[in-house]
This record gives C-alpha cells, structure tokens and sequence, in this order.
C-alpha cells in the first residue's frame, strides 16, 4: 500500500505520538533529576516542567488510543487539543525570537522578582548578586558573595543577559520545529479519521 493509505497515516500518527511520550517522559525526568540534586530549589518551576510533560503524554496516549482503535472521539478531541497547543506554542516561539534587548531584559527582570527561590538558585549557579545591583549588606547564595570579608560580585543582569538571547533563539527554534510537528499531527488525525478501515466491512464507514 502506497504512502498516504490507512496502513500508513496510522503508523505516521503512532510514531508521532510516541515521540511525544518521549518527549514528556524526558521533560518530567529532567524536572525530577533537577530537584532531586538539587539544581532547581523552586517548586514552581519543577511543578511547571512536569505539568507540561504530564499534559503532553496524556496527549499523546489520547492519540494513540484514537489512532490504534481507529477512534472518532478521541481522534476529534485530540485534533482540537493538538490544535490550541499549536497556536499557543507558535506564537510563543515567535515571541521568543521577536524580542529585542530591551524587552529581554525586563521580562528577566519580571521572572526575578517573582521567586525568591529562583533568585537563590540563579545566584548559585551562575555566581553573581542581585539582579541590576548588589546588596552587600544583605544575603547572597553565591560562592563569591561568602569568599572573602570583602566580596566582589557581579550582577546577575550581565551574566543572564550574555545567554539570553542565545537560549530564546534556541527555545523559539524548537518550539518552532515542534509547533510544526503539531500541525503534522492535526492534519495526519484528521485524514486518518476520513478513511475506511480496509479491514473492516466494505460497506461501512466508521
């Protein structure tokens, strides 16, 4: 049977899905690894990675129950779903290669403010102090910070700001490369839905 039959839409949308599980396993591992080690000491951020993976293998596991039994529902509702994450994450690979310095900069900003813990973490890893200025009198996780009796630290805002743009231009090129596997899957789910299982009788349409 020539590609593009029954036979070969559903293997295409059963290697898609597995892909995605994973891709959601790998998500959940490296959230779980990071906490256990303690390279990530900010609950939010690990429940966000393993919310992400878990709403994507059960994605994927809805997918390739429709795709398996041949299944309308789940077939349907799996083409919707796959189709809000599409323009979701589309539009926010978009964003991430769209933003300038100055935007860049006040979304760190914005992301820093908000979690003690991730300021902790940011300060420990990449060793530096505050974001835009350092507080000597106050309290920094950085190894630099409790060296000597006369700490000399770098801003945090410098050292972020060498990356930032590197990794947005990483985070929005595979967020690209998968809102396209995305769109993939809709329209491989929606073929396969309109075609007559050879299978089955010649007389029905399921």
């Amino acid at each position: 049977m020539v590609c593009g039959g029954f036979t070969c839409t559903k293997n295409s949308l059963c290697a898609l899905n597995i892909l995605y599980v994973l891709v959601s396993l790998l998500l959940i591992g490296v959230a779980a690894w990071g906490k256990w080690f303690g390279l990530v000491s900010s609950i939010s951020v690990v429940a966000g990675v393993i919310g992400v993976g878990i709403f994507l293998l059960v994605v994927a596991f809805v997918g390739l129950c429709g795709a398996m039994k041949h299944h309308q529902v789940l077939l349907f509702f799996y083409m919707i779903i796959l189709f809000m994450v599409f323009v979701v994450q589309f539009s926010v690979s978009c964003a991430c290669l769209a933003l300038n310095k100055d935007q860049q900069s006040h979304l760190l900003e914005v992301g820093w403010n908000k979690s003690e813990a991730t300021q902790q973490d940011v300060e420990k890893t990449l060793n530096c102090c505050g974001f835009s200025s350092v507080n000597y009198n106050g309290s920094c996780a950085a190894g630099c910070f409790k060296s000597s009796a006369s700490p000399s630290c770098k801003t945090c805002s410098n050292i972020i700001q060498q990356y930032a743009g590197e990794v947005l231009q990483f985070v929005g090129g595979i967020g690209l490369f998968f809102s396209f596997t995305e769109i993939l899957g809709v329209w491989l789910a929606h073929r396969y839905r309109n075609l007559k299982d050879p299978r089955s009788n010649p007389g029905a349409f399921l």
